[in-house]
């Protein structure tokens, strides 16, 4: 069956596969250190209260029959195991089956986990990982060529990704038709990154030609992942540029990363030096039966996001099954023109006055401290900081685990503070917490030389006044 494989892209399936299982690693450690705080059950949205009340064909996961922290440890770091066994190779190793199994294992191991991760896990990324990771069971191994239809479907999600956020730019804030959101943007993103500050003060005409280069990258280039060869290479590899762009300028965990893995497996191999693929043998029938009947649902699930993409009310980053099997992406339709953060603060005194002393709580990746240059933390993913950046644009955000997560300081959980940068209270937990509004902008490079600060902060409100931990709960969690 000459026509279902494509052996010059043995190569590019190699990168892509070895890239995926790395990224798999990241989201696994990821997990793994964050959920005890977050998800654990004792977290602030537990996953135990979250499966009392959600069945498990609305939300399918290892966790919805038993749940414990030692269970839930047990899988992120197994699947980061497995997935580190795929980097170096596993996949490769063994026969096609069992290979397709360890791939399957790996999607179903985080399914379980993003299925129980609630506003924790309601991130683009995670799905676009679990579509990209179920599309990786299907490539096969070194046992027989990648299969031509597999290679159609990795492009379709790499062409829905792309073109899914072009158009929700070009349909919502006027700035991205008048090429001036970039004037913004790298200052107000979610969680700016070292560079950050000196991509906002490029010049202008340059912003506006970055603005114009993503429209032409996002609407106009994935068109061309269809065409014949040389044409899909030099497109995938005009994607590849632009992702390493955006990896610069900012922090997006790793749907950057994840994107470029996609844009590569459109490559062919053929065109790189050693690219030519020795003669493999020929996929079995039961392996061409798999593939076929994937692909047709997978196309059929695909009505969905094409509905999407030609609605006019296009929604972003949204899945429409359970299993994260097909998916619509897209991202910053709105640019925010303004930055506010939350401080946290916390004082031992029980009973504070105009002249409390009161001591701030630092995070790892979201601004705090004004001379503190951002740090670049992707492709790992800081899911608290990024929630904080939402509960700054509006309460709404915050409505479910803002609560929780200030009682958590108010004891002392170590759990929660080990998510912190810096906790000001080493020896005992704060008596009361207070969280304040801060406007904050990037300094002017005269700013910057006069006062070593990178950022500029102006106090705008109380976001919440300062609250004290009541009962026996203070001893209970501090233990």
């Amino acid at each position: 069956m000459q026509w279902f494989t494509a052996p010059d892209y043995w190569l590019s399936r190699i990168v892509f596969q070895r890239g995926l299982a790395g990224l798999y690693v990241v989201a696994f450690v990821s997990a793994a250190l964050q959920f005890r705080a977050l998800i654990g059950a004792r977290g602030m949205l537990p996953v135990p209260a979250f499966t009392r009340r959600v069945p498990a064909r609305l939300a399918p996961s290892l966790f919805q029959w038993r749940y414990s922290d030692a269970l839930f440890a047990s899988v992120a770091w197994g699947g980061a195991l497995l997935a580190l066994a795929l980097v170096a190779g596993a996949g490769d190793a063994v026969p096609l089956p069992v290979s397709m199994l360890l791939w399957l294992l790996l999607w179903a191991l985080y399914l379980s986990i993003v299925n129980v991760g609630q506003t924790w896990y309601s991130f683009g990324w995670e799905s676009l990982l679990l579509e990209t990771g179920f599309l990786a069971v299907l490539l096969g191994n070194a046992d027989t060529g990648p299969p031509v239809l597999v290679l159609f479907l990795l492009r379709w999600l790499l062409f829905r990704v792309e073109f899914g956020a072009g158009l929700i730019k070009i349909r919502g804030d006027p700035c991205w038709r008048n090429l001036t959101c970039l004037y913004h943007h790298h200052e107000t993103q979610p969680m700016p990154g070292p560079l950050s500050w000196f991509f906002h003060h490029l010049p202008k005409p340059l912003h506006r030609a970055e603005c114009a280069a993503n429209h032409v990258v996002q609407l106009g280039v994935p068109v061309l992942l269809f065409a014949p060869q040389p044409v899909a290479t030099v497109a995938a590899g005009l994607m590849v540029a632009t992702q390493l762009w955006l990896v610069l300028s900012g922090n997006f965990a790793w749907l950057n990363w994840l994107t470029i893995l996609l844009a590569l497996s459109a490559m062919d191999g053929s065109l790189l030096p050693g690219g030519q693929d020795h003669q493999r043998p020929g996929a079995p029938l039961w392996y061409v039966v798999v593939v076929c009947a994937a692909t047709v649902l997978i196309l059929v699930q695909s009505r969905h996001p094409v509905r999407n993409l030609l609605s006019r009310r296009q929604t972003m980053n949204r899945s429409f099954d359970p299993l994260h099997l097909v998916n619509t992406y897209g991202a910053f339709g709105t640019v925010s023109r303004v930055r506010d953060e939350i401080v946290i603060e916390g004082t031992d005194e029980v009973a504070p006055g105009p002249d409390t002393v009161w001591r701030e709580y630092g995070f790892r990746g979201k601004p705090g401290d004004p001379r503190r240059l951002p740090r670049q933390f992707a492709p790992y993913h800081l899911r608290l900081d990024w929630l904080m950046w939402f509960a700054a644009l509006s309460p709404g955000y915050a409505g479910d685990w803002f609560g929780p997560f200030v009682e958590r300081l108010l004891a002392g959980d170590r759990d929660t503070l080990r998510l912190l940068r810096h906790n000001p209270f080493p020896d005992a937990p704060p008596a009361r917490v207070r969280a304040l509004l801060y406007r904050y902008r990037f300094t002017t490079w005269r700013e910057l030389r006069e006062t070593g600060a990178w950022w500029h902060r102006t106090l705008v409100r109380e976001y919440l006044p300062p609250v004290r931990l009541r009962g026996p709960a203070r001893r209970d969690r501090a233990g």
